[in-house]
């Protein structure tokens, strides 16, 4: 099968992309009933009232006409706005996912919002940028990735009438340096050369994102500093030494829980103090817009390519798609392409930690309420002050307190389903993979093979089900054999 190249596959014009600041005066400017937006990176999260059961839509005695700079504006209260209608065109000229995204940002970072979105759309403009992100996605990430058919995991969910699914995944795990984070680092720091930065920052919490990061600036001859909270490079520090072999200063983040929350609020705090000279490559499709959308279609290659290699080999397109879901981003990248397609199911799988009702975990669907967090408005785990609640997850990439607006958008208005899983039930899922298909897999994408197990007796018939395989295993090695040893899996342990 020919290569999907970046963007051109899901065929963006310039003017998809919002520009000017007129149009986000409405979406930075305090909303009615809202309090005044947090500087950017603050621990404090805005909390809301989510809306009532079928979503009232707002009353007219709620809203509020204003004008700024010319522009009439009408704003109400967002726990009384309803998405429930899916719109797969979504963000619109604010950067607005219905009532979430936007742009909560203080002023000292609206200049590099500005500049980013102008450069990325010259940038889609020009095809000189696209043969050069192609060319290194091809070349130097290894794209495309296959579609692997899991044969004996689709054994293992057989029925004896014969009945049951056929398993597939989307190889991510087979880029260069072993995740899907590459696509999205390797087009910003094409992106970041064209803007004429000379210094990358990321934030990473599996460390994935920092290696890959690290990993394009070393290809560029870039200055890159990587935030990590303290606790993630202690269960990865593989990847640790990664980035600083390649060459990257790694920053430990001993604020709150040390985990990517708080390395994210951290770039973004050291983002505002040298906007000139700094790009900032976000990891997930968080943030202020226009990053969501931005890291979106960077990662739209992966759902390009299974539509293509799905049709090769079943002759339509899956009837199921998996991905886990921390910030978002895999799963967005697998979803893109078939949001328009109303017969294939979405599921997003987020980490249940130790249990919903212990406080221990990280499932923002499942028990979040709408707030504003890292310049955007989505659902978070929250208290009932607007303080953010610690998380927990085995997985270091999926223990994040919030999520990318347009997840939140889809939740609302059901196009995707969202579920989470356990600890326990992830590292199970993570040893029957390798035992059954010689696959080690992140412990992230480890918790959408574990959903397998309560989705697969639920099916009829055999439908085509395609998991994202969005990271290797290597990184997590360590981390699970103390787990196995405290879970006295004997089989492994010996």
């Amino acid at each position: 099968m020919a290569s999907v190249g970046f963007i051109g596959a899901v065929a963006v014009a310039p003017t998809a992309l919002p520009s000017s600041r007129s149009a986000f005066v409405s979406a930075t400017r305090p909303v009615v009933g809202v309090a005044a937006p947090p500087a950017v990176g603050a621990a404090r999260a805005t909390m809301m009232t989510p809306p009532p059961p079928g979503g009232a839509a707002a009353s007219p005695a709620s809203l509020k006409t204003d004008t700024v700079e010319g522009v009439a504006l009408t704003a109400s209260e967002p726990q009384n706005i309803a998405d429930t209608v899916y719109d797969a065109t979504v963000p619109d000229a604010r950067g607005r996912y219905g009532r979430f995204g936007g742009q909560y940002v203080p002023e000292t970072l609206m200049f590099a919002l500005e500049e980013l979105e102008a450069g990325y759309a010259a940038a889609i403009a020009d095809p000189a940028f696209h043969e050069e992100v192609n060319g290194l996605l091809k070349d130097f990430v290894g794209r495309p990735t296959p579609l692997y058919f899991a044969e004996r995991l689709t054994q293992h969910y057989a029925r004896a009438d014969g009945s049951g699914p056929r398993i597939w995944f989307k190889r991510e795990d087979l880029n260069h340096t072993g995740a899907h984070k590459i696509n999205n680092s390797v087009m910003q720091a094409v992106l970041a050369k064209r803007l004429g930065k000379t210094r990358i920052i990321a934030e990473t919490g599996a460390g994935q994102h920092g290696v890959a990061t690290a990993t394009v600036c070393a290809r560029f001859g870039m200055e890159c500093e990587v935030y990590m909270g303290a606790q993630d490079m202690e269960r990865q520090a593989l990847n640790v030494f990664r980035m600083r072999l390649l060459g990257a200063r790694v920053i430990p983040v001993t604020a709150g829980a040390g985990t990517l929350s708080n390395a994210l609020s951290e770039a973004i705090r050291d983002w505002v103090t040298r906007p000139v000279e700094t790009h900032y490559i976000v990891g997930s499709v968080a943030g202020p817009h226009p990053y969501p959308y931005i890291v979106r279609q960077a990662h739209a290659v992966i759902g390009a390519e299974t539509r293509g290699q799905a049709v090769a080999k079943f002759g339509g397109a899956p009837d199921i798609l998996i991905a886990c879901v921390g910030g978002g981003s895999n799963a967005i990248g697998l979803f893109h392409e078939f949001k328009g397609d109303a017969d294939v199911r979405l599921i997003g799988v987020e980490a249940a930690g130790k249990g919903l009702d212990s406080g221990e975990h990280a499932a923002t669907m499942s028990r979040g309420s709408l707030g504003v967090l890292h310049g955007s408005m989505s659902y978070q785990l929250q208290d009932e002050w607007g303080q953010l609640q610690e998380t927990h997850s085995v997985s270091a990439g999926l223990d994040y307190p919030s999520v990318g607006p347009e997840h939140s958008f889809m939740k609302d208005t059901g196009r995707c389903e969202y579920v989470s899983v356990t600890d326990d039930e992830a590292l199970d899922a993570f040893k029957l993979c390798s035992r059954l298909e010689g696959i080690i897999p992140a412990l992230e994408t480890a918790h959408a093979l574990a959903h397998l197990d309560k989705l697969c007796p639920e099916v009829e018939g055999n439908p085509n089900i395609v998991i994202n395989l969005s990271g290797r295993g290597d990184k997590d090695v360590n981390t699970v054999v103390k787990l196995f040893h405290e879970r006295g899996d004997t089989d492994v342990m010996g």
